[in-house]
């Protein structure tokens, strides 16, 4: 108490930044999309994340500090992406018959067993290439959070954007060029731009069968983990022993937390971009795809609904980036299937597929215009009927004792605080709007959840 009193005294302990309410979404909707002066950096103002996925550490970044930390960023991941594909492309070299019989002459006499040689070609380049990135989406969350973005989802959302670029080029990419044209480097840095899509779509055939195994060996394995969940059934087991002195605790422990986004939907993505590759191409790959999805389907479904806890509800904002690299993974399938095609005598067709391309960037352009706005922006018609009902259904509503403790740091929340929020969410449980029907489910509401937001410190759910 003594230390909050301290704080709440320091005035540099103040933030340059604030949490402003309305009485009506109208006003909010005017102020968050429109500019507030002259100077475009000198007052911003934009929607606030839901109270659960501030991330408080990053309020107080100036603007100018974030343009560098953005552009720091920016070099840091186009070196990590272009550099990684030189330890991938040297281990997997050696991850082959002939690397390790240059490299361990010695070992030359097991490895000629048929046992040892199928599984050699067949297992170890993809599992040296899924231990060489199993802690980039770790890496990349940190390096979203030094970009200074205010919300979780905003932090998973460019983490997971660049977990998809760095798996399109070491994984996708780098695993065709080192394949192939890797041995004949010279030739390939040397020619044309407009060779390479015909250089990479010859290779796509020959580096099917190691796609196949990366496949089993990420995506089936990877589900199989998913259920069986070892890794945090061995940290609660660790916390339970060493840190556990309280039910309170004991429950922190158990927190199953929430579906690690930017580390997940960017390897489903990556498996949905090879199927449309080697649809056309090796249609012998498509099977291994298809049972990978129906078990990510069925596994995650139950996982999301009986497993993971939901830490915050950004509405939808993850669908925009997700489309987008669907169009960019199709663009790229008729880019490398047109350099195939090229090398198969199919010289007269080969124009007429000119046009998938085109017709998929303008369908692209034709979507983001007209639906991406709805996940961006509020429409001051829907905030007009929404407070015009709202007035007349619960003229005497008051949320104003709610949103005096709704955003606020986790270091002073206090009873006063609990018993606010309790107020409110018992408001919204015993609403009974004749036109809300109330479908019965297994799982509890987020309120009662007793799981808290790693980052606010709260379970808290904001009305809407």
């Amino acid at each position: 108490m003594e230390e909050r009193k301290k704080v709440k005294k320091d005035d540099k302990s103040v933030m340059p930044a604030a949490f402003v309410s309305f009485k009506t979404r109208w006003g909010a909707a005017v102020c968050a999309q429109t500019q507030q002066s002259r100077n475009p950096t000198e007052w911003l103002t934009e929607w606030a994340p839901e109270a659960r996925e501030v991330f408080w550490s990053n309020l107080a970044i100036p603007y100018v500090s974030l343009t560098v930390r953005r552009l720091i960023m920016h070099v840091a991941f186009f070196f990590l992406t272009f550099f990684f594909m030189i330890p991938i492309a040297f281990v997997q070299s050696l991850a082959s018959i002939e690397g390790i019989e240059k490299s361990a002459s010695f070992l030359k006499p097991i490895i000629e067993n048929d046992l040892v040689k199928s599984v050699i070609q067949g297992f170890l380049p993809g599992i040296v290439l899924k231990l060489f990135i199993i802690f980039l989406p770790s890496i990349l969350m940190v390096m979203s959070k030094f970009e200074g973005f205010v919300s979780l989802s905003s932090l998973e959302r460019r983490a997971a954007f660049r977990y998809y670029i760095f798996n399109l080029v070491n994984v996708f990419l780098g695993s065709i060029i080192t394949g192939s044209a890797f041995e004949q480097l010279d030739s390939f840095l040397k020619q044309s731009a407009n060779q390479i899509p015909r250089t990479v779509g010859v290779a796509i055939p020959i580096k099917a069968t190691f796609f196949i195994t990366y496949i089993m060996v990420d995506g089936w394995a990877g589900v199989a983990g998913e259920i069986l969940r070892l890794k945090p059934l061995i940290f609660f087991h660790v916390k339970n022993f060493f840190l556990v002195k309280t039910e309170k605790d004991r429950e922190e422990a158990m927190n199953p937390g929430q579906i690690n986004f930017h580390a997940t939907e960017p390897r489903i993505q990556l498996y949905f971009l090879l199927g449309l590759v080697y649809a056309p191409v090796t249609p012998v790959l498509l099977p291994f795809i298809i049972i990978f999805f129906a078990l990510a389907y069925l596994v995650f479904r139950h996982q999301i609904i009986n497993v993971y806890n939901q830490e915050y509800e950004s509405a939808g904002r993850f669908w925009p980036d997700v489309h987008g690299r669907i169009i960019s993974a199709l663009i790229i399938s008729q880019v490398l299937l047109l350099g195939l095609m090229s090398t198969k005598g199919a010289a007269q067709s080969t124009p007429f597929l000119v046009a998938l391309p085109v017709l998929t960037f303008f369908f692209h352009r034709f979507c983001k215009g007209r639906y991406e706005p709805a996940f961006l922006r509020h429409p001051l018609q829907e905030a007009m009927i929404k407070d015009t009902l709202e007035q007349a259904r619960e003229p005497n509503f008051n949320l104003k004792p709610y949103l005096k403790k709704a955003y606020i740091h986790p270091v002073f929340k206090d009873d006063e605080y609990e018993d606010v929020r309790s107020e409110v969410s018992g408001y919204y449980l015993g609403d009974t709007d004749d036109e809300c029907v109330t479908v019965p489910t297994k799982r509890q509401s987020r309120i009662t959840t007793p799981a808290a937001s790693h980052a606010s410190g709260g379970s808290m759910r904001s009305p809407s």
